[in-house]
């Protein structure tokens, strides 16, 4: 059984993954943290990790990025292995974990969704057709409680699709304040914030006279709930690195 201390357990995710964990056989969830350290749960939540004196094999973060510091140093201090699906990091807390991933096991994913993922690889398989002569764009909408913009998982379709090009791409956020044309080294990443909108990306590839378009909805917080849930099986007992959802998917392919 796979013991998980879930960090931000009293937000909408936390739920989410709460209930996930519950309907899997293999996983556990031994105590929340949450700096609201109310619990409905039937398992202890303190409000941070310095009071966390439960064993644990996995910690699942759906936190805030201002979590990050607290979090590390429990992991490394315990050399306890890391799911992180919070988004909105800094390059330098990106760069933290990158770094704890040198001592503790790292899963680290803006989107733990199986569909998205394939929606990557789509996209960089189209890139390798079409990149040359196509313009990108991505638009991702979310609902209005998301603090970040562009999305992680916006990001991380756009940082897959640069593998692709030849010339590393400029990313364009906000073209207002552009009096010029779209050039051809560009990645246009757009965010919409509106109502309860799950998640929704596509990826625009425009040519001449011909649009093609690749899409995926989710409708549900349960898909990324599940999807981290079975991260933290996968990363029981794995040794010191960064991991993701392409290596998750190869092994149960194996």
């Amino acid at each position: 059984m796979t013991k998980i201390v879930l960090c931000g357990c009293n937000g909408k995710m936390g739920h989410a993954v709460a209930q996930a964990a519950k309907e899997n056989e293999k996983c556990t969830v031994v105590c929340g943290v949450d700096a609201f350290g109310e619990s409905n749960y039937d398992f202890p939540v303190f409000s941070d990790f310095a009071h966390v004196n439960v064993d644990a094999d996995v910690i699942i973060d759906f936190s805030n990025p201002a979590c990050l510091d607290d979090l590390l140093c429990y992991a490394l201090k315990n050399k306890t292995p890391a799911v992180i699906c919070t988004t909105g990091y800094s390059e330098e807390q990106v760069d933290k974990i990158k770094n704890a991933s040198n001592e503790i096991a790292v899963f680290y994913s803006g989107n733990m969704s199986l569909g998205v993922n394939l929606l990557i690889e789509l996209a960089k398989q189209a890139t390798k057709v079409l990149g040359n002569d196509f313009d990108i764009e991505i638009i991702e909408k979310h609902h209005n409680l998301k603090l970040d913009a562009p999305s992680g998982t916006a990001l991380m379709i756009a940082d897959g699709i640069s593998e692709e090009l030849e010339k590393e791409p400029q990313y364009v956020y906000d073209r207002h304040s552009y009096r010029k044309k779209r050039s051809k080294n560009e990645i246009g990443l757009h965010a919409v914030r509106g109502g309860t909108i799950v998640g929704e990306h596509d990826v625009i590839f425009a040519g001449n006279d011909e649009v093609v378009t690749i899409t995926h909805q989710a409708q549900s917080k349960g898909l990324f709930a599940t999807g981290a849930v079975n991260a933290a099986d996968f990363l029981k007992n794995k040794p010191a690195g960064m991991y993701n959802m392409s290596m998750m998917l190869s092994e149960k392919l194996k």
